[in-house]
């Protein structure tokens, strides 16, 4: 791929980056918010604020970044659909499936992409990372079956436990868990990362002017 990184092209967007604590902040704070919410006045409530809260992490981000991130807003989608549901029919079960269903799409996403040999991760994360082809596939595979599992255990969590018990595992362990893990992911990263320098002079080498007169010129 010859395409520059986002924010070589436009130092505009560098310059309205978020910090890593920024960005853990907005997709940290809907939750906690939720958290206080249900403990305070109940599941319903709860909802409602978090998808409130929601909305207006995805809308912060826009006026801090000048772009819609695709994950939060993916998120933010599933949010508003099954919160809405939770309201409407004044039923829990939406909003607790909600997790299961997100990370079964990304994780469907993923490997759709490995088997049609598409790296849709890069496509994600390419403007953060400048990984080697193989690093891109291992790191979405490792990605693709973490989703897969945050799934899986959202379905026992939910299915076995009190929603004040769900609410408190989806504060207070998925969040951290997809941390720890992405965490864990580091050294792949650095094995398999692109110096910038060598992905940028990739990207914005320039053709020599003088290459073609010169070869011209041994071929008289």
């Amino acid at each position: 791929m010859t395409t520059q990184d986002p924010a070589v092209q436009d130092p505009a967007a560098a310059r309205h980056a978020v910090s890593p604590f920024g960005r853990l902040a907005l997709e940290a704070g809907p939750l906690l918010v939720f958290f206080i919410t249900n403990n305070q006045f109940g599941i319903m409530v709860g909802t409602a604020v978090f998808m409130a809260a929601t909305l207006i992490s995805v809308v912060l981000s826009y006026r801090l970044e000048r772009r819609l991130p695709l994950m939060p807003l993916v998120g933010c989608f599933f949010v508003m659909v099954f919160g809405g549901l939770t309201l409407a029919l004044d039923d829990d079960l939406f909003i607790k499936l909600k997790p299961t269903v997100v990370n079964c799409l990304f994780a469907a996403i993923l490997f759709v992409g490995l088997a049609v040999r598409r790296q849709l991760l890069k496509l994600l994360m390419g403007g953060v990372l400048h990984l080697q082809d193989e690093g891109w596939r291992k790191l979405t595979w490792r990605w693709a079956f973490f989703f897969l599992f945050l799934a899986v255990l959202n379905e026992i969590v939910w299915r076995n436990f009190s929603t004040d018990f769900w609410v408190n595992f989806k504060v207070f362990g998925l969040l951290p868990l997809s941390l720890v893990f992405g965490a864990l992911q580091v050294p792949l990263i650095m094995r398999y990362q692109i110096e910038e320098q060598a992905a940028e002079g990739t990207a914005t080498a320039p053709s020599r002017p003088d290459a073609a007169p010169a070869e011209a010129g041994r071929e008289d």
